[in-house]
């Protein structure tokens, strides 16, 4: 049985941990060769190291998606390997650092040069990936390879007013770009979407996916949804992995809430 995404090029950002390892592996498990990208390229060879473990197809590269060149270099990276490019995956994300002790900082003890580098990695990343992949997919077009499948992750902080000021704002950035640019390149057969996961345990943030105290922040993030658990990478990547599939063939400018019910709404009484 042939995988979601079988023999599909994917470029995956941030795939150094979290949900960008988690993607790489999923989507090598549904067919896709992959191209996992981090700033640190010792992190992307080793998730590349992993697919190739279980079978995949993937080659890792050094990139910083704050800077445009590196993105080019990256998308060149998998059409050089692979021959094409069918989507890219914009995941790569940081957020400002929390206040010792007291978690998210307010929007007066932020400073401006890690807000701008919060806004250049979320909201730039986001936007030079996207360029990138859509001159790959005129380019093949132009060769009658047509169409393209750009996805995001943005957050439920894009959605609600939750996670912060700056870390959201970013994130309604992302969210509002998915919906204008999948709009401006939908005569192209190029679908733009965006995956918007609740609380998870990953290294966002300074948290430790492997600290002592993870079931107890685990169980933490999971009171804030009504399905009762925290988000797991793997659910996001599973989502980012539907919409570049053939199964979403149809769907574009949405942003997709992977959040246990967190935005539908509380239980009344609950």
């Amino acid at each position: 049985m042939e995988g979601l995404v079988q023999g599909k090029v994917a470029l995956i950002t941030g795939a150094g941990s979290g949900v960008g390892r988690a993607a790489c592996l999923l989507f090598s498990e549904h067919g896709a060769k992959v191209i996992a990208a981090d700033i640190n390229g010792d992190n992307a060879e080793e998730t590349a190291a992993m697919v190739r473990d279980a079978g995949g197809e993937c080659v890792a590269v050094t990139c910083n998606v704050a800077d445009p060149a590196s993105v080019d270099a990256a998308v060149a990276k998998a059409v050089d390997t692979f021959g094409r490019l069918d989507a890219i995956y914009n995941n790569a994300g940081i957020t400002v650092s929390p206040v010792p002790g007291k978690g998210l900082r307010s929007l007066v003890e932020c400073e401006p040069d890690e807000m701008k580098r919060v806004e250049d990695v979320n909201i730039n990343g986001v936007i030079y990936g996207s360029q990138a992949a859509i001159r790959q997919f005129e380019k093949q077009a132009s060769e009658g390879k047509g169409g393209g499948s750009i996805v995001s992750t943005a957050s439920v902080s894009g959605l609600t007013g939750y996670g912060g000021v700056i870390y959201g704002t970013t994130k309604g950035a992302v969210v509002q770009l998915t919906r204008a640019l999948a709009i401006e390149v939908a005569d192209k057969g190029i679908r733009v979407n965006a995956v918007c996961p609740a609380g998870m345990l990953t290294h966002y943030a300074g948290m430790d996916p492997e600290s002592e105290h993870r079931d107890m922040i685990l169980q933490s993030m999971g009171k804030a949804h009504p399905l009762g658990r925290a988000i797991d990478p793997r659910d996001t990547a599973a989502a980012a992995m539907f919409l570049c599939s053939d199964l979403a063939s149809n769907i574009t400018g949405v942003n997709l809430p992977v959040d246990g019910g967190f935005t539908a709404g509380r239980k009344v009484g609950g």
